[in-house]
């Protein structure tokens, strides 16, 4: 919480002009949460944070500038309420809000998330009054609050992996008079003392769905999360839980993207120039150009994301013109290189991942190009797998 007095006035009209814009957006479920919107103080919860300066240092780097009320309190307040995310920790470390530095470069691992996202996450959720909910990333706390003043504190229960963030956030939320169940906890193994959840709703990526999540949810209840992996192919799947213990659903439209659960992060993989020595020479004309899954499309993201299930121990790095596939699980490789308007494929390692890729990209121009709700993930006790009845199934990795 900051020490600097914030004119309660302003904050309002801040809150206000937020509501509005989300409902003009139609990201509000309801009514009760614009209400929530103009009664919740993100400034509260994010007492400090990052914002892109637009400029890089001499390695290249993206450089960071701290926001707080001390450094510029108008700047701060107005970046409060505006529809964005808000960075508050790069690398797992803790900043000091009190004599905060300059960032350059790093991994993004806490974030306030934009609100028209939350409150999007919230609705596709499909809560009513009196479910038990579990929350799993509780970050600032803001999104936490936002449940707990539209259906109250009693029935809601959020974890967070890092002991830091959730001390902060569980400030913020009792100064504000909210009093979920707050936990120290990994996300991959939900919370079981609070178990039966009615609905989980997940802030982060997993790149499989943890079967704690589907055991802690009642038959009947729904998990919210979004699948990522190594590959940063992103989708949002909402799941019902059948009475065997399976689940399944459809993927949900969109482009939306969570940080990755820090377990399932990508691992490092050396030095890129390293795996490409072990390629041959380009031996062949690729079937389909790396713009397939790299273009700033919604059918480009979710051809990244099916790609990914067909290799998901694979990384993808560019250097220069060339494009390069890396798979740490299995010394596979492959490099993509321009030539002219078409690119040629050399690939080692016992997977081909190109290759399989072109697959799945073949196999979904055949099926006439579906979108995301046409694609059924299931999880059963045999795996978890994405069907499309046109398609060959996909499997994600085994959880």
């Amino acid at each position: 919480m900051s020490r600097h007095p914030v004119d309660e006035v302003e904050a309002g009209e801040l809150r206000a002009a937020l509501a509005v814009s989300l409902g003009a957006a139609g990201v509000l479920p309801d009514a009760g949460w614009g209400d929530a919107v103009r009664v919740v103080p993100r400034e509260r919860f994010t007492p400090g944070f990052y914002l892109p300066s637009g400029q890089a240092d001499s390695d290249g780097l993206p450089v960071w500038e701290p926001v707080t009320a001390a450094l510029d309190r108008t700047h701060w307040l107005t970046a409060a309420y505006e529809d964005t995310t808000l960075l508050t920790q790069f690398d797992g470390e803790e900043p000091d809000w009190a004599a905060p530095a300059t960032r350059h470069g790093g991994v993004p691992t806490s974030s306030a998330t934009l609100p028209s996202l939350v409150l999007r996450m919230w609705g596709d959720a499909d809560i009513e009054d009196g479910h038990t909910v579990l929350e799993i990333g509780t970050g600032t706390g803001y999104s936490t609050a936002l449940a707990c003043e539209r259906f109250g504190s009693t029935d809601l229960t959020s974890i967070d992996v890092d002991d830091h963030r959730l001390a902060q956030a569980a400030d913020a939320l009792f100064a504000c008079g909210y009093s979920p169940t707050l936990a120290v906890a990994d996300g991959l193994y939900g919370y079981w003392p609070e178990a039966p959840f009615d609905r989980v709703v997940a802030a982060c990526s997993f790149r499989t769905v943890p079967p704690a999540l589907v055991a802690q949810t009642r038959p009947g209840g729904k998990i919210l999360l979004t699948l990522g992996g190594w590959l940063y192919g992103y989708a949002r799947v909402l799941l019902t839980v059948a009475e065997d213990g399976s689940a399944a659903g459809p993927l949900l439209p969109g482009t939306v993207s969570f940080m990755p659960a820090r377990v399932h992060a990508a691992p490092a993989f050396g030095n890129p120039a390293h795996w490409a020595a072990a390629v041959p020479p380009a031996r062949r004309d690729a079937r389909h150009s790396p713009a397939r899954i790299n273009d700033p499309t919604e059918e480009a993201f979710l051809l990244r994301f099916l790609a990914q299930s067909a290799v998901p121990s694979a990384q993808l790095t560019t250097i220069g013109e060339t494009v390069h596939l890396i798979d740490v699980m299995t010394g596979s490789a492959a490099s993509l290189t321009p030539d002219g308007a078409a690119w040629r494929v050399g690939e080692s390692g016992p997977v081909h991942l190109w290759s399989r890729i072109e697959d799945v990209l073949d196999a979904y121009d055949a099926a006439g190009a579906p979108g995301a709700a046409d694609f059924t993930l299931t999880v059963t006790q045999d795996g978890q797998h994405l069907q499309h009845p046109k398609m060959p199934r996909l499997s994600l990795p085994p959880a």
